[in-house]
């Protein structure tokens, strides 16, 4: 079985679709960095790091990082359909949200571990400018990957999956929605599938319905 580390409003959410794409047995541990809950010491023995998601798998090896477990999920079980479509721009976009979006997310969300001054109006800058490059990098994605969501029968793929959860944070869909509108539906079209609407319903029950 896998056990995966995880909590509400996180990236675990992108995990959690893959597996019930994949049609796995899988268990859930609530470990969650900004709270004090018993799956974090549980998490720790296995991730010195302490992020989420963390997937351990069922021979008991660990698989960290979302681009990294969407790939081998998706290698595994080819059935599920998740680098089904052009692999070789699924997987790129995949390490594209993983280097240049989700990165930035930690940046705004602590920013004192990157500065060696505690002066909040310091942070708040490095907060700002980090925003900014965030929301350059989602249209970046839009120009060069708005048309890699999907598999050929309309499922959300891998990187449609993970971009639109990824998206949710820090207003970036406002910000399509003027720059890049088809980039923004075809998002909304993710968050609407079956067996992802559920899924962001429970992580996000206050996202305003589409």
């Amino acid at each position: 079985m896998y056990t995966l580390y995880g909590t509400q409003s996180s990236g675990s959410c992108i995990v959690e679709i893959a597996l019930q794409r994949c049609g796995v047995p899988w268990q859930q541990v609530d470990a969650s960095p900004w709270g004090d809950t018993a799956g974090m010491e549980a998490l720790g023995q296995i991730n010195p790091l302490r992020q989420i998601p963390t997937l351990q798998l069922p021979d008991g090896s660990v698989l960290t990082e979302s681009a990294a477990i969407l790939i081998h999920l998706g290698l595994e079980y080819p059935g599920a359909g998740l680098l089904v479509g052009n692999r070789a721009q699924i997987m790129r976009g995949l390490v594209y949200i993983a280097a240049n979006c989700y990165s930035a997310i930690t940046i705004i969300d602590y920013p004192q571990r990157f500065l060696d001054n505690t002066d909040e109006t310091v942070q708040a800058q490095l907060i700002a400018g980090t925003q900014q490059h965030l929301h350059q990098a989602w249209q970046m994605f839009a120009e060069q990957f708005a048309g890699q969501l999907f598999t050929p029968q309309g499922l959300p793929n891998a990187l449609g999956i993970m971009a639109a959860a990824v998206s949710r944070w820090e207003g970036v869909r406002d910000v399509l929605q003027h720059s890049h509108p088809a980039c923004a539906q075809a998002l909304a079209q993710v968050d609407g599938d079956p067996q992802v609407a559920p899924v962001f319903a429970w992580h996000w029950p206050d996202w305003p319905a589409q």
